[in-house]
């Protein structure tokens, strides 16, 4: 494929990602690509003042707090055409497990058969309250729980989720806390990868399915990273390859709605389909600038992005261009 910019300025994106995050989403192959179509992959030092650093068309970044925030508006109302991605106050919405999931129930959506929700959830926040026999009841849940940290920074910690089967399983957690009613799904969950109108929808294996005889025999509590097929007696092993995946354009659709609803363009977002209702679907989580590189082929996926950014910027500038001459006529 030939280089549409050839013979002129690279497209530039500055990008910023905490130490341990960044070869999950930039890899030499990925830069390759970017290069063979004009586009300039630069590293932005974090230690840096970020207003000394560039020129930059366009930033994409993964750090979090105050000081990454000033910075980033210091040098937005220094370079206003400079688009950033995303705004940081869009992604905020995304470090809290409870206010994540809120957008789903009030999206636009238009569907053929398909049905989406989230599961039943609440928040606890006084460890006290797990330690009560009528808290599932009080709260309105039912076993089993997937019990997960209310904060989801991408830290060690935000990672560590336990499968809760009783009221003793609770005694194990500390507030704050999220409690999410698990909710059968063959096994499967679906990886919905979106890179602003690119999506890729993949298919892994899950937690197995829980039925309420098996329920009767599960006591406490298992960390997720303990949980197997064996750890709850599961009845068959899940057959990944014969699984059906969601119909592509209901995928196409909802990732449209949460990007729009969100105001975002590089997410990702867990899907499962209900196995009591052939056509309900639930959305578990939503993560902002996953790690695409567990994609095959992300590297197409995020270059269409990459792509469809610069022609909009080029766009814009053409039609700058259009009305600045407009009203030289007009004078």
């Amino acid at each position: 494929m030939s280089n549409q910019f050839e013979g002129q300025p690279y497209y530039k994106i500055g990008y910023v990602f905490a130490p341990n995050k960044e070869q999950t989403v930039i890899q030499p192959s990925l830069i390759t690509k970017a290069i063979e179509q004009g586009i300039g992959l630069i590293r932005i030092d974090p230690d840096k003042p970020l207003t000394e650093q560039g020129p930059f068309d366009c930033i994409m970044h993964k750090l979090y707090g105050p000081d990454w925030t000033q910075q980033l508006q210091q040098f937005s109302s220094r370079n206003p055409n400079v688009r950033i991605i995303d705004p940081p106050e869009s992604i905020e919405r995304l470090h809290n497990r409870d206010s994540m999931l809120e957008v789903v129930s009030r999206l636009k959506i238009e569907l053929n058969k398909e049905k989406v929700s989230v599961p039943n959830q609440a928040v606890v926040s006084e460890t006290e309250l797990l330690t009560r026999d009528m808290a599932i009841e009080e709260l309105k849940l039912r076993f089993p729980l997937i019990a997960k940290p209310l904060e989801a920074n991408g830290s060690d910690k935000s990672h560590q989720m336990y499968l809760i089967f009783d009221n003793e399983g609770l005694e194990v957690l500390e507030a704050p806390i999220l409690l999410q009613e698990f909710v059968n799904h063959g096994g499967i969950i679906f990886k919905v990868y979106v890179a602003g109108s690119s999506v890729k929808c993949v298919k892994r294996k899950s937690l197995p399915d829980i039925s309420e005889e098996k329920m009767k025999s599960l006591k406490g509590f298992l960390p997720f990273s303990q949980i197997s097929s064996n750890s709850v007696d599961a009845d068959e092993e899940v057959d990944l390859e014969k699984t059906e995946m969601p119909r592509e354009g209901f995928v196409v659709e909802l990732s449209r709605a949460l990007r729009e609803a969100l105001g975002l363009n590089l997410f990702n977002f867990d899907l499962i389909r209900d196995a009591g209702e052939r056509d309900g679907y639930l959305v578990i989580d939503i993560n902002y600038l996953p790690g695409y590189v567990k994609l095959p082929g992300y590297e197409t996926l995020l270059m269409d992005f990459f792509l469809n950014v610069a022609k909009s910027k080029a766009v814009e500038e053409v039609t700058s261009g259009d009305e600045l001459n407009e009203s030289v006529c007009l004078q």
